[in-house]
């Protein structure tokens, strides 16, 4: 979504420089509100209001809504998504993704922000001009499903799961579990309905236990 400014409303706004303003702050409304709306459903007037500032200072700090949304998202893998990952580093393979799932079912359903994962909602169907943006989110998933299979990967080599454990295939079906459990989270599932998904979840890493 291209963003027009019409000169004439340019030229009539005070010149001089930006109101001050939390940048951290108005950084984390702005990650709320893309993760509520999505990167083209959160317009400029959207993103303004949620963070308290004008268009010219969005701008000024962030330089365009590309640029916020790349930031929002690194606003949200560090305040939001990283008790999740650093549940993975737990001992036991089984232990560490019952934790992880708890804590991102937690963070789903949690009250005074959006619902569901920020990378699963934030863009899914796109416009061809937007397709930058998309192939850097879906990279971001990417990322997740190496990370699950690194992780499983390292569980076999300390003999806590089976040699012959597909890891590639375990890891990316472990991300389609976390993927459902963010969509159904945000169609208003509670989230003990989302617990019993991820329960199974981990009883299928438990089936491959040495």
């Amino acid at each position: 979504m291209i963003t027009v400014i019409n000169k004439d409303e340019t030229d009539r706004r005070p010149r001089g420089r930006p109101r001050a303003f939390d940048r951290e702050k108005a950084l984390a409304a702005a990650g709320k509100t893309f993760w509520k709306l999505g990167y083209e459903g959160a317009s400029l007037v959207d993103l303004t209001e949620a963070m308290g500032i004008t268009p010219q200072s969005l701008y000024a700090a962030f330089k365009s809504k590309a640029d916020l949304f790349r930031e929002s998202l690194g606003w949200y893998l560090g305040e939001v998504g990283s008790a999740a990952r650093a549940a993975l580093d737990e001992p036991d393979i089984v232990e560490a993704f019952r934790q992880f799932y708890a804590a991102s079912v937690r963070q789903f359903c949690s009250e005074g922000q959006p619902r569901g994962c920020m990378l699963s909602a934030a863009l899914v169907n796109y416009g061809s001009e937007h397709g930058d943006i998309a192939r850097e989110v879906a990279g971001y998933r990417a990322a997740s499903i190496a990370l699950f299979q690194a992780r499983l990967e390292r569980a076999v080599a300390e003999h806590q799961l089976k040699d012959e454990t597909d890891c590639a295939a375990l890891a990316r079906y472990l991300g389609a579990i976390l993927q459902g459990l963010s969509i159904q989270a945000n169609d208003g599932a509670a989230a003990g309905e989302l617990d019993a998904v991820a329960a199974l979840a981990v009883t299928t890493i438990a089936s491959a236990r040495r």
